[in-house]
């Protein structure tokens, strides 16, 4: 089992015919990913890589029975992109797209309220990786070969440092059941939160692995949800502990604004809340190794 995404979910490539999109789609569909289709205005008929190009989202959900998307749709339109996979029944979206104003990403947060929250699209990003179930599905920009099946979840808003996770993981044969990212942006589309209550649920998800950053509260929010809600360990990387207050560091939301949005202050709060803390990128395999080991020696 996995989260969001298995080998047998329909998936729609959002900006299919591009020079990026079809780069990636080449790069899932060999991976194994079930790719049904694209979408990219203007060019429905056509056929790309095997597969039929719709004009619109919802004429591909009623073709092919999609269940999911990718976006790769240029920044000014990616909002428009998300909004309209939402009304045409996707179940879950990732947004690859960098650069959307935070504006845009507003206005799709209170559009996506007008549903219902058990009908309500599942959306991580934008700018963000991608999520992939290993040996299943990959539904990103992630080199795939890095990573192994196995039973540790990983969350993270670094895409990069969720990779070197994933190498940790394969190398100590522990692998990874899903790992998704939720993207480096101040307004996302899934927190931290919301993704743990999916791996707490998944019976094939033993521990979990979060990677936040500097800026912003979701990385304490997640720490007080394990606190309260969670049975399953989890473990926590910080990045930006040298990071000066009041610079921005890389992601749109790595910057320091508010109390408890520092790197020492969030670390301080997810201790308190009986999170692991990973003290370096390097320590991110072994941590989980020390997690999984003391959880079956307990059960």
């Amino acid at each position: 089992m996995a989260i969001l995404i298995d080998e047998n979910t329909p998936v729609l490539i959002q900006g299919f015919t591009g020079r990026i999109g079809t780069f990636h789609a080449q790069e899932m569909i060999d991976y194994g990913t079930n790719v049904v289709g694209g979408v990219t205005p203007g060019k429905g008929g056509a056929t790309h890589l095997g597969r039929p190009v719709f004009n619109t989202v919802k004429g591909a959900v009623a073709e092919t029975g999609a269940t999911a998307s990718i976006v790769f749709v240029p920044p000014p339109f990616a909002a428009d992109a998300i909004m309209e996979a939402a009304d045409a029944g996707i179940k879950y979206c990732t947004c690859i797209t960098d650069g959307i104003p935070a504006q845009d990403m507003i206005r799709v947060k209170r559009y996506m309220r007008r549903y219902r929250a058990e009908n309500r699209m599942i959306l991580t990003g934008p700018n963000c990786a991608g999520t992939i179930s290993p040996g299943r599905a990959m539904l990103g920009i992630m080199p795939g070969n890095i990573y192994s099946k196995g039973r540790i979840g990983i969350v993270g808003r670094s895409g990069t440092l969720g990779y070197e996770a994933a190498s940790q993981l394969k190398m100590l044969g522990l692998g990874v059941s899903t790992s998704v990212g939720i993207g480096g942006d101040p307004i996302n589309g899934s927190s931290f939160k919301d993704i743990l209550v999916h791996f707490e649920n998944d019976p094939d998800t033993d521990a979990i692995l979060m990677i936040g950053e500097i800026g912003g509260p979701q990385e304490a929010e997640a720490g007080m949800f394990a606190r309260d809600h969670m049975k399953k360990p989890l473990a926590a990387y910080i990045a930006g502990l040298s990071a000066p207050k009041g610079r921005k560091m890389g992601h749109a939301g790595a910057i320091v604004s508010a109390f408890g949005e520092s790197a020492a202050e969030k670390v301080d709060i997810l201790k308190g809340c009986g999170v692991h803390i990973v003290a370096t990128p390097a320590e991110m395999g072994s941590t989980l190794m020390t997690l999984v080991s003391g959880a079956k020696k307990v059960a």
